[in-house]
């Protein structure tokens, strides 16, 4: 049990890793190139989950939005709840 537990921390961690540098992707303008290449990649990886929050969630004065970061609480407390579990 202890491996499943290690591997499922580690891949929560990967994955909460990939939405930062999908958010800080987005501060970047004009995306062109290898950059549009890896923010459309990690925008496959990402947005499905993201956008389960950004149903429920509106940003911030129409600006800022806040579902990544609760997205990445809601992930990290399953995970948790999960290890415990096992």
């Amino acid at each position: 049990m202890l491996t499943l537990q290690y591997i499922l921390v580690a891949a929560s961690n990967v994955y909460s890793i990939i939405i930062v540098v999908y958010v800080l992707m987005s501060w970047i303008p004009n995306k062109s190139g290898v950059l549009g290449d890896i923010d459309r990649f990690l925008g496959k990886l990402c947005d499905p989950y993201l956008n389960i929050f950004k149903k429920f969630i509106p940003p911030i004065g129409g600006i800022m939005d806040i579902s990544p970061i609760v997205a990445l609480i809601v992930l990290q407390l399953v995970v948790q709840l999960i290890v415990r579990v096992l």
